[in-house]
């Protein structure tokens, strides 16, 4: 469950937290004409980068150029928070970070283990994003619901958006 005092208090430290519960997110080339795609994220948040696995003969491989921008999608677990993640996206193949990274999932998509010809990694260099923490109370969110609706003032406190900049 997200905590809402969290994404006031520490919303940094929650988006790092949530990168690392989920299996995939969806992650797409500003600018371009391809759809985004699930990938499979790891969280760098010394560097304020998210790492992902691909093969080179990818249609998102080939799309990236020096400078080119891109965005994650993440979608918490519990369905209570989203972020949608910007920055410079590159090709790297960074044996420390494959090494760092490599797991048996991973193993299964390479024919040929961490040696395989085609394995390379993108480095998404995080510069800022936008988060959306909620409540996944039924009974909270019907009672600011109620709430919201006897006072004309008063909106639902259900859940809680940060920008986050990082440098």
């Amino acid at each position: 469950m997200a905590s809402l005092t969290e994404a006031r208090e520490a919303p940094a430290r929650q988006l790092w937290e949530e990168i690392n519960s989920i299996h995939a997110g969806m992650l797409g080339i500003e600018g371009s004409h391809q759809h985004f795609q699930p990938m499979a994220p790891h969280a760098d948040p010394k560097t304020n980068t998210v790492w992902f696995f691909t093969k080179t003969d990818t249609d998102l491989v080939q799309a990236i150029r020096p400078g080119t921008r891109a965005h994650f999608c993440v979608v918490g677990k519990n369905h209570d928070y989203h972020a949608c993640l910007a920055g410079v996206i590159e090709v790297r193949k960074d044996q420390a970070k494959i090494d760092e990274f490599w797991s048996a999932m991973t193993a299964a998509w390479y024919e040929h283990g961490k040696d395989d010809p085609k394995l390379t990694m993108l480095a998404l260099h995080l510069d800022d994003a936008e988060i959306w923490a909620s409540t996944d109370s039924t009974l909270k969110f019907g009672w600011e619901i109620a709430k919201a609706n006897i006072s004309d003032e008063k909106m639902p406190d259900v859940g809680v958006k940060q920008h986050l900049t990082f440098a």
